[in-house]
């Protein structure tokens, strides 16, 4: 491991913050843990921490000596002073006469000694750092070194590299009682240059930042050294030789990992995928013993909140038998269930304070032939699960070469999981009313399209923007921001639109609802407008939306967990317009289509709706349309857009708006809303 240390980078930190009022001690502890944090071997999502002990003034003016620490919520990645909160030293200190402290009561501690009190909660381990005596303190989960301590005999691993230049810590849940424990053997060990914790991670201290750095990038770099010798080979299983493709497996999965579907309600509380596949996660779930290694838990505590204990493993899919497949899914996340069941009574049992079960559900699946899935509510936190992923096969593919992966037992990981202190870091909030689904909207790049796209990323949805456009696709889906997608795709090509739609499964897992919106207006007089006109017509704005409906109800029946179809129509399906034959005759077709999507697909749960709209600045109706025909009629545009029963202009974001309406409406379905401010000639049912 290479170390990043650069003295300018230092001393650019240093005058930037003083700036802002931080002192160097802080700049500097800013500077390397953004160091530690950048590197996903060391640290992943929160995990790990770092402290410094320094003195600062009160509002007094008094100099206080204080520990600033990683606080709860803050990633070391990319922290900020803000992100190390000040906890007045000596009342710490004077904890650890106690022979016992609450988590609760030690939370409130932390929290009263704040020196301000809107910081963010001190991290668990502060009482850790603050029982040491040593400046700076580095603490990571470094993937090499967790494969030296996850194995039968982790400390004499440990011992063979380190020797006496480390201290040796058993096992314990973080808090206080972990701190009380590293002090006693910091006590008995006092030259000691860092602690290895058993099958947790490790400590480095300096007296400086720079010297609490090295020393974790040399003690790194030195597990590293250890794993590259004497190691074994992985056998691998005998898989399939026409293995199903992702576009293929990634629906069936995600429907079958759904939390719960209430079928009366019509509601699933769905879950989002996220896939990792190379060369390195191929070896380690096409191993021969993959169900022995992969289900003996997590390579630290700090991960079981983000992944449970145990991924649920799925047979190799064979693409002939996809049928039968789905069959094993089903029956392989049954098990999962009644294990955890099984998992969850047993530990329960033990604990002094009685819990309340989570969900059963995996958060990570492994697939022979295939790769893995992190699982999670949101494209966020299905990224998190496969990072975590990816990290546990490094961990212990490295474990394995060199002995036998072994971590926590079984009751440790149940404390942890359930542990307080550590569900906290998820936080609780309510959900949206779209979240956890996959939104796809066609024609997402401009008009209807983006305002829909964005309405939905606001209600929760994952969002896909296909668009012909991809640069105004891209756009779109930056102002969403988070893992909005953009693809191109051409909806008049059945081809694209099966290509575009399997891009959206392969990034979220499947499709719930979909916004059939690209369209265009061909005008003419139907008597003698040429048939090339009205074929191409048909082909954006019938058949378009066909293939567009077609590959989203194969998805979805693939899933399993319901869908919703949306239809952008027009008015012209029902009150067309002078010369407007070859816009409205397609689109009358597609009105009837909707209704047939909602007879053949909803004993699917499957619901099919449309949202007629009319006079909707857009690229149908670009501002030179409105000018030109606002000039013919002799009105003013205000008066031309504002032509209805209600005088008022009806913009996208209101269509927008009746399209998320309709994809929370959980019971209907062969609607026609009508966005128009009031058109009695084409409103309807």
């Amino acid at each position: 491991m290479q170390s990043n240390w650069s003295d300018k980078d230092a001393k650019d930190f240093v005058a930037r913050y003083a700036a802002l009022g931080v002192n160097e001690d802080v700049a500097l502890r800013t500077y390397t843990t953004r160091l530690l944090g950048s590197d996903p071997k060391l640290v992943l999502h929160g995990g790990g921490n770092t402290s410094v002990k320094t003195i600062v003034q009160d509002q007094l003016g008094e100099d206080i000596e204080v520990i600033c620490i990683k606080g709860s919520g803050w990633d070391m990645g990319d922290i900020e002073p803000a992100g190390l909160p000040a906890v007045r030293l000596a009342p710490l200190r004077k904890l650890r006469a106690l022979d016992r402290l609450s988590d609760e009561d030690m939370v409130n501690f932390q929290r009263i000694n704040l020196l301000d009190a809107s910081s963010p909660n001190p991290s668990v381990e502060t009482l850790l750092h603050a029982f040491l005596p040593h400046k700076f303190i580095d603490h990571v989960h470094s993937t090499a070194v967790l494969a030296l301590v996850d194995q039968p005999d982790g400390e004499a691993m440990a011992r063979e590299v380190y020797g006496e230049r480390v201290a040796y810590v058993p096992y314990t849940i973080p808090g206080f009682a972990l701190a009380k424990s590293v002090a006693d053997v910091f006590d008995k060990n006092p030259d000691v240059e860092g602690l290895v914790l058993l099958q947790h991670g490790i400590f480095t201290v300096g007296d400086s930042a720079r010297q609490a750095y090295a020393r974790m990038i040399e003690f790194v770099t030195m597990a590293e050294e250890r794993l590259g010798r004497q190691r074994k080979a992985r056998s691998a299983a005998k898989l399939p030789s026409d293995l199903a493709t992702l576009p293929e497996i990634a629906p069936i999965l995600r429907g079958a990992v759904a939390i719960s579907k209430n079928p009366q309600a019509g509601t699933v509380k769905r879950q989002i995928l996220n896939f990792r596949t190379n060369p390195a996660i191929l070896s380690y779930v096409n191993g021969a013993e993959l169900a022995r290694y992969a289900q003996q838990g997590v390579v630290t505590p700090d991960h079981t909140i983000r992944t449970k204990n145990w991924p649920l493993l799925v047979p190799a899919p064979q693409a002939a038998r996809l049928d039968e497949w789905k069959k094993d899914v089903q029956a392989a996340v049954e098990t999962y269930v009644a294990h955890y069941h099984d998992y969850f009574a047993r530990n329960n049992e033990k604990s002094p304070q009685k819990k309340t079960e989570l969900d059963p559900l995996p958060r990570v699946i492994l697939v022979p032939g295939v790769g893995l899935f992190g699982v999670g509510a949101s494209a966020k936190d299905a990224a998190i699960a496969a990072d975590i992923a990816e990290n546990t096969v490094e961990v212990i593919t490295d474990a394995e070469a060199i002995g036998e992966f072994r971590p926590i037992g079984e009751y440790d990981m149940f404390e942890v999981e359930y542990w307080s202190l550590e569900q906290a870091k998820l936080g609780k909030s309510a959900e949206k009313a779209l979240a956890r689904q996959v939104a796809v909207i066609t024609g997402g790049g401009s008009g209807i399209g983006a305002a829909t796209a964005m309405a939905m990323a606001r209600q929760g949805a994952e969002v896909a923007v296909l668009d012909r456009d991809m640069d105004a696709a891209r756009a779109v889906a930056k102002k969403i921001g988070g893992k909005a997608l953009a693809v191109s795709c051409d909806v008049t090509d059945p081809l694209n639109v099966r290509a575009a739609f399997d891009a959206v499964v392969s990034a979220f897992g499947g499709v719930d609802i979909v916004v059939s919106n690209a369209g265009a207006a061909w005008q003419g007089t139907i008597g003698s407008v040429d048939d090339e006109t009205l074929r191409k017509s048909f082909e954006l704005n019938f058949w378009a939306h066909q293939a567009v409906a077609q590959n989203a109800t194969r998805i979805m029946q693939a899933q399993g967990t319901y869908g919703c179809l949306l239809f952008n129509t027009s008015k012209q399906a029902v009150n067309p317009g002078k010369d407007f034959g070859p816009y409205g005759l397609p689109k009358a077709a597609t009105l009837f289509l909707v209704k047939q999507y909602a007879l053949d697909h909803g004993k699917d749960g499957i619901r099919a709706n449309a949202v007629n709209a009319d006079r909707i600045r857009s690229g149908l109706l670009t501002d030179e349309m409105v000018a030109a025909r606002s000039k013919a009629r002799g009105v003013s545009e205000t008066d031309y857009m504002s032509g209805n029963l209600l005088r008022r202009e009806v913009t996208a974001q209101d269509v927008a708006d009746a399209f998320v309406y309709l994809a929370t409406a959980a019971k209907t379905t062969a609607a026609v809303v009508t966005v128009d401010g009031g058109n009695i000639e084409a409103s309807l049912r």
